[in-house]
């Protein structure tokens, strides 16, 4: 079986004028974070996931718990898509590891 590695990248945009609307993007977020997603920017999250079926319980997923207002996007590229970002400014930085190679320490 041969995998074809994706990135799921969410971007959303929720209010957060009241107590409740706070609550709720606190919710979304934490769900975001439980489910594997790496904070690329404020508001935006990604994910490697396997392939295609995978991407389908994921959006699954996302819209059982999406919340009640705002707007969240999900854009799907391949990774080489993924690998091909550029910086115009700053740098990638994180102690995350989050790409398709497996570490076994026995």
């Amino acid at each position: 079986m041969s995998y074809r590695f994706m990135r799921m990248i969410i971007f959303f945009d929720l209010p957060t004028l009241s107590h409740q609307d706070r609550r709720e993007y606190r919710i979304f977020r934490k769900f975001l974070i439980t489910e594997g997603f790496i904070m690329m920017q404020e508001s935006v999250y990604c994910k490697i996931l396997l392939n295609s079926t995978a991407i389908k319980a994921m959006k699954f997923r996302i819209e059982k718990n999406k919340p009640k207002k705002g707007l969240v996007q999900a854009l799907i590229i391949t990774e080489k898509q993924y690998a091909s970002i550029d910086y115009i400014v700053g740098k990638e930085g994180s102690n995350v590891r989050d790409d398709d190679k497996r570490l076994v320490i026995l």
